[in-house]
């Protein structure tokens, strides 16, 4: 309930890219647990972990899908556990690549865009023009040739090759869809960091690195529960119209959880920083 009515009110958000389907980023993170005290989460001989495999929307960067697994369960796994919703784009990291479960994203009729491995083995059959100053290398169509790819999927795709100025890198990525421009599914992959920051923000700010209780169901309850007070802080966030960031929010609703103050006054007051930045404690050696 509360992923659909944060969905909602950021129904209308842009996230970089003109697109009038929903788009989403997949992704996981490993979150690090003693084996000792977590015997069931097993990931490596003497090291414990849990993964959260995450469909974030783009618009917004609002959560709409969470699986948690043990830390040995692979990426790919994963996409099993998805209900494709037909016409949307699916972001997701070249870990992801099974053509046999990429296939079933274009019998569901949506679309995916992938980052390509280097081993591929496929033909080209066409190719488009491409402008190379805005960083593109190649549009291509390709059929795959691998004994067991080219049963897994056998339709036809879309081969993109970009150069990133910036990086120095080369990224070659894979689509499903033929009417989008080439510069668009490059840019689309370039917005599934998003999902990479909203780990990096749940981990450092909700606090799921020290957990109350060693059994699987505390571990989860846990992680809904940071989960849960990271879409309710973006609905306050957008219902009251607030320029804050989401950290800023839940920093002074902790602050003021104890207090008798409305939650809009609350969120609305200006804390001054303290123009003086020299530290008083410290006397002066020669007070002159």
């Amino acid at each position: 309930m509360l992923i659909t009515r944060a969905r909602h009110l950021y129904a209308q958000d842009e996230f970089g890219v003109t697109l009038e389907q929903t788009a989403y980023a997949f992704d996981s993170t490993t979150i690090d647990l003693c084996l000792s005290l977590f015997p069931w989460a097993k990931f490596r001989k003497r090291k414990g972990a849990v993964k959260l495999h995450t469909l974030l929307d783009l618009r917004g960067g609002i959560l709409c899908f969470v699986h948690v697994s043990n830390g040995k369960t692979h990426d790919i796994r994963a996409l099993d556990e998805l209900l494709i919703e037909p016409t949307a784009f699916y972001i997701m990291d070249r870990g992801y690549i099974d053509f046999a479960r990429l296939h079933r994203f274009t019998r569901s009729l949506a679309f995916f865009v992938v980052r390509s491995k280097r081993n591929l083995d496929f033909t080209r059959r066409s190719s488009r023009p491409v402008d190379r100053s805005t960083g593109l290398r190649s549009d291509q169509t390709i059929v795959l040739d691998g004994p067991k790819t080219s049963q897994e999927y056998p339709d036809q795709l879309r081969r993109v090759g970009y150069w990133d100025e910036k990086t120095g890198k080369r990224f070659v990525f894979l689509t499903n869809n033929f009417d989008l421009a080439p510069l668009v599914v490059a840019q689309l992959y370039k917005c599934r960091w998003q999902v990479n920051l909203f780990f990096k923000w749940i981990k450092q700010h909700l606090r799921i690195k020290a957990f109350y209780g060693t059994s699987e169901n505390v571990v989860k309850t846990q992680v809904w529960t940071a989960i849960a007070v990271y879409v309710l802080v973006a609905i306050v966030k957008k219902e009251l119209g607030m320029d804050r960031s989401l950290y800023e929010i839940l920093q002074i609703l902790s602050l003021t959880l104890f207090e008798k103050t409305p939650i809009l006054q609350a969120l609305s007051a200006r804390y001054d920083e303290l123009e003086n930045t020299e530290n008083h404690n410290q006397l002066l050696l020669f007070d002159l």
